[in-house]
């Protein structure tokens, strides 16, 4: 599969950079020149935060976002998105590049008595299960079937500064290149930061290498911390730390949510070979 995705496109950039007119304005010589990265401190649209942009990294708004996630990188949409964290060396065409995706969720206050009792062998066994259960259904819709390898990284709880952190080491279809989902929830007073990382296994090590910034960038509102949780006024949400490495928080999606890394290239060749060329490669690498 891989080798025939490279053939097409190859041939796709030999057209564009021969060059034919383009049905997009996204260029495939230099995308990044068309992206409005910021910097500096950001006023997140929800949970009551803000992201201070880490040393080495460019944000993309929500809009630029849903954009890249959806059109160049071929996933389902997700407006639930509020913006993205991408490494400052690397373009969005290259083939090491990775970035996180962050978005909130109000469900309430998380309790974390259960964080020392997970088994999160069994844990892994479920997911497996269920991953593989709505696999006829992804099917149906277009998408490649998923089969969830195991953990990329053990599941943790950080009771100190109440951020969960577990990482899937995923294969979508026949890709040769195993996709890399890692995620971090930002525990508050009313709800989550959930940051994913969009990578392949190969980077897990520098993704690892800088979750810690990457989780000192966010901060909560002062009266919207963990710590500002008053019991008589605060929802209590139905979830548990269990609960969110199971990943019933995202049951309203499933795992349409999880997201793809290997079709963003293919991706880009299209934006800047043609609308009819790009849903000719999209149908076929979602068979």
């Amino acid at each position: 599969m891989k080798n025939v995705l490279l053939t097409i496109l190859s041939a796709l950039l030999a057209g564009t950079l021969s060059g034919q007119e383009s049905d997009s304005a996204w260029s495939i010589e230099d995308p990044d020149q068309l992206l409005k990265y910021e910097t500096g401190v950001i006023t997140l649209e929800k949970g009551n935060g803000k992201l201070t942009v880490p040393d080495g990294f460019r944000y993309l708004d929500k809009t630029q976002s849903i954009y890249v996630l959806t059109e160049l990188w071929g996933n389902p949409v997700d407006s639930e998105v509020l913006g993205m964290l991408v490494p400052a060396n690397r373009g969005l065409l290259e083939q090491t590049s990775w970035a996180f995706k962050i978005s909130y969720d109000e469900l309430g206050y998380i309790k974390d008595d259960d964080a020392d009792d997970i088994d999160y062998d069994d844990l892994l066994k479920e997911q497996q299960k269920e991953v593989e259960a709505e696999n006829p259904e992804r099917i149906k819709l277009g998408y490649q079937p998923i089969q969830l390898i195991g953990w990329a990284s053990d599941p943790y709880y950080d009771k100190e500064k109440k951020v969960l952190h577990w990482a899937r080491e995923l294969k979508f279809g026949n890709d040769s290149i195993n996709t890399l989902n890692y995620n971090l929830r930002i525990l508050g007073r009313k709800g989550i930061f959930l940051l994913n990382a969009i990578a392949s296994v190969h980077e897990l090590p520098e993704v690892k290498q800088q979750i810690n910034n990457v989780i000192g960038s966010i901060e909560f509102d002062k009266g919207s911390t963990y710590a500002d949780f008053n019991p008589d006024v605060d929802e209590v949400a139905a979830w548990t730390i269990g609960g969110l490495v199971a990943g019933k928080v995202l049951a309203k999606v499933g795992f349409f949510a999880l997201i793809v890394k290997f079709w963003k290239v293919i991706a880009l060749a299209a934006a800047g070979a043609g609308a009819y060329l790009w849903k000719m490669i999209k149908g076929r690498n979602a068979a």
